[in-house]
């Protein structure tokens, strides 16, 4: 395998001169001379050691905020869904623990395989799989972002995929893989598209997504847990799909796509008269809002990891979903 390196740059033509020291890229059609903008090259997102490096500052910034209870402590290393489940599973940490978290075991990370996209413009990103200590014996997929050379590398994502589950990647001779546009119309469903089509399936149900336990078997606990005497429940999903939540895909060996995406869930119990809602645990009472008289509304954020075909219904393969917030009325 090559060395960690994008392509070379072109030479410039002896005659050709640079019109400007700007970063913008200029195309001189009528001399054949072109100034290549370093944001359009198609280069790795990053080289193996820079990936193994952010895992390892990730772990550690991590451990520490867990440790302390203290979300400040890791949120320069993590965005995104993974920033707002964990910032919130911290907060309720912390207005339970104020000297700290009592249970913390710190994170290790193991047999660590970084696939990194070649890819142009911004954000770069690339996919960690890692066992772990903790979550049984599924691997952790991490992607980690970021928006320019001077930012830091962040954990946007964090799934938990069984053994054997993570597909092949495509890739090229030096081992870069291939990352698959938002829009990519030769899948199943385009990775822009995702997030909603997901939540649409969550309500009304139909093909799109294989069974499995996050998808028709999800359905039907929500829907067992919707009417229980005395006890109204509701659902509301939404997508997630813009800025820090965008969708990132990669291309598989087969010609598919593994997608990572986001989406935001709503669940609302309401007491009958005369009955009132159970009393919820106290990580959920430290992100309550207001009195819960006759119903509490809580507010989760979801992220997943789907195998998206390039033909055939889409197989959600791991989901990860913790509570952002809630309220009582």
């Amino acid at each position: 395998m090559s060395q960690d390196r994008g392509p070379r740059r072109p030479r410039r033509l002896e005659k050709c001169a640079l019109i400007s020291a700007s970063a913008t890229a200029l195309s001189l059609a009528a001399s054949g001379c072109v100034v290549v903008h370093g944001e359009r090259e198609v280069l790795p997102s990053a080289t193996r050691a820079e990936a193994a490096k952010a895992l390892e500052q990730f772990t550690v910034a991590y451990n520490k905020a867990d440790k302390a209870y203290d979300a400040s402590l890791d949120a320069d290393r993590t965005t995104g869904a993974l920033a707002a489940i964990d910032s919130a599973r911290l907060k309720a940490g912390a207005a339970n623990h104020p000297d700290g978290n009592p249970a913390h075991t710190p994170l290790e990370l193991t047999d660590a395989r970084f696939t990194v996209p070649k890819k142009a413009g911004w954000p770069r990103w690339f996919v960690a799989d890692a066992e772990a200590n903790k979550g049984g014996n599924a691997r952790w997929l991490l992607v980690f972002t970021r928006n320019g050379t001077k930012d830091p590398w962040e954990a946007a994502y964090l799934t938990l995929v069984a053994p054997g589950k993570v597909p092949e990647f495509k890739t090229d001779r030096d081992g870069w893989a291939e990352a698959v546009p938002a829009n990519s119309a030769d899948v199943s469903v385009p990775p822009a598209s995702l997030s909603k089509d997901y939540t649409t399936y969550l309500q009304d149900g139909g093909k799109v997504f294989a069974d499995g336990t996050h998808t028709s078997a999800w359905r039907a606990a929500r829907a067992k847990r919707s009417a229980r005497p005395g006890l109204a429940t509701q659902y509301i999903d939404e997508p997630l799909a813009n800025g820090d939540y965008a969708p990132l895909a990669l291309r598989t060996k087969d010609g598919g796509a593994l997608v990572f995406f986001t989406t935001r869930h709503f669940e609302k119990q309401t007491a009958a008269r005369g009955a009132s809602v159970p009393t919820p645990n106290k990580d959920v009472l430290a992100l309550t809002e207001g009195e819960i008289k006759q119903s509490l509304t809580m507010e989760f954020v979801s992220n997943e990891v789907a195998l998206d075909p390039a033909d055939g219904p889409v197989t959600v393969l791991g989901r990860v979903q913790g509570l952002t917030s809630a309220k009582g009325e």
